[in-house]
């Protein structure tokens, strides 16, 4: 079932990654799903999309890898009982500032521990699969059963979001379309080549775990990967936790180098604070939406529950990533004019918005406490629109104190609006 999982979630981005392609082709702005959703269904879902996506998605998700940046890390000095958890979140929020201090200060050194801890992915990755292979080599496939597997479909539903969040990410590459110099030909091939890539990459893995791990063994632990390593590699089990960790650290900072470009595209709209999408002036790099991007993951900190962290996630980006594939269908109907270099057959939104409202729906009645919390965060977006987005004609001294405020800020750290391209 675990294996079944991992292979669906795959297929499931793949088809979302396509049903993105046609709308990245269509409608060719920065800002990604965000954009499609404000151009079709209006200002006030493009909001609170962008709303989602600024307090949850985002932070939320540089947190969990912290977190499991920390596990790992922590791990080595702990290799025979869990760690404290005090220090896990110490370590967790030290790394969140580090890298928030490398993408205010240089944006060359961030780009750099990108492609640094990204070979160290790949490289855990491949030792683990090599691994794999050997045992199954040796017969090592008494863990490949259908016993003990698990019916409930609401903690099915709920195993869903733990697969996705591995995968997520993918709806990013539309960010980087009006970048690119042949999108028409060079992001259909980027999604599939990536997608399948990943996918096979994740399910050899999991299968070389479960050469070695009982099922109950990966469900008990934090660190699968480190338990995996204690067995086969002996005294040289310290590698996995160290490149793991290496990978974790990497992704923070991922999350941390690209989440300017969404500001950027909220305040053109005027949805953000000016401040937001503007840069340092000596380091010409996206120092104020760095820094409160990097505060709201320390918030997310006062619980190092992984998992209800990844359920806060999971039902704030599949609402809105249903909401982005909706809007393909909506606008096949409203423009069948427009121009679509691509152009998807409309089964695949059709049942990918399906699939989505199943695994929004279904874990809200498994865990209504996880999910209540992301619904109310994501109403308090409600009143932020009407009180400051949608009421354009303030009285004058609150116009004056807002723009007091961003003088203020934009002193404070030094920065200013960037220079638009010419077109």
């Amino acid at each position: 079932m675990s294996l079944g999982i991992w292979i669906l979630s795959g297929l499931f981005s793949m088809v979302g990654a396509y049903c993105y392609a046609e709308l990245g082709l269509l409608i060719r702005k920065p800002g990604g799903d965000y954009t499609y959703i404000l151009d079709t269904l209006g200002p006030f879902i493009g909001f609170i999309r962008l709303w989602a996506e600024c307090l949850i998605v985002r932070p939320c998700t540089i947190t969990i890898v912290a977190l499991t940046f920390a596990k790992y890390s922590v791990k080595l000095m702990f290799p025979e009982c869990e760690p404290p958890d005090e220090s896990v979140r110490i370590l967790a929020a030290v790394c969140i500032c580090i890298l928030a201090f490398v993408n205010c200060w240089e944006v060359k050194w961030a780009t750099a521990v990108q492609d640094i801890f990204t070979y160290a992915k790949l490289l855990a990755l491949f030792i683990i699969i090599a691994t794999g292979i050997v045992q199954l080599g040796r017969g090592q496939t008494q863990n490949f059963t259908w016993d003990d597997t698990e019916t409930d479909i609401t903690k099915i539903a709920l195993s869903f979001y733990s697969g996705l969040f591995a995968y997520n990410g993918w709806n990013y590459l539309n960010f980087v379309i009006p970048e690119m110099k042949d999108p028409v030909n060079d992001l259909p091939k980027a999604i599939a080549i990536s997608i399948v890539l990943v996918t096979v990459v994740y399910t050899l893995t999991n299968i070389a775990f479960y050469t070695t791990l009982s099922v109950p063994e990966v469900l008990g632990s934090e660190a699968v990967a480190a338990t995996f390593a204690e067995v086969m590699y002996g005294p040289m089990a310290f590698m996995i936790p160290i490149f793991v960790a290496m990978s974790t650290f990497g992704g923070v900072n991922g999350i941390l180098l690209t989440s300017s470009r969404l500001f950027y595209a909220g305040a053109c709209e005027g949805q953000m604070p000016e401040i937001l999408s503007m840069i340092q002036v000596s380091k010409m790099t996206p120092a104020p939406a760095v820094i409160v991007v990097a505060l709201l993951s320390l918030g997310y900190l006062c619980s190092s529950d992984i998992f209800a962290l990844i359920n806060y996630v999971g039902f704030a980006t599949w609402i809105s990533i249903g909401l982005a594939v909706l809007c393909l269908p909506w606008l096949r109907w409203k423009h069948p004019e427009w121009n679509r270099p691509l152009k998807v057959n409309l089964i695949f939104p059709i049942l990918y918005i399906i699939a989505t409202i199943f695994i929004t729906i279904v874990p809200m009645i498994a865990k209504p406490k996880e999910t209540g919390i992301g619904v109310v965060i994501i109403l308090t977006g409600v009143p932020v629109y009407f009180l400051f987005v949608a009421w354009r004609n303030k009285p004058v001294f609150i116009r004056k104190f807002l723009g007091g405020v961003t003088v203020c800020l934009q002193k404070l750290f030094v920065v200013v609006t960037p220079p638009k391209k010419a077109v």
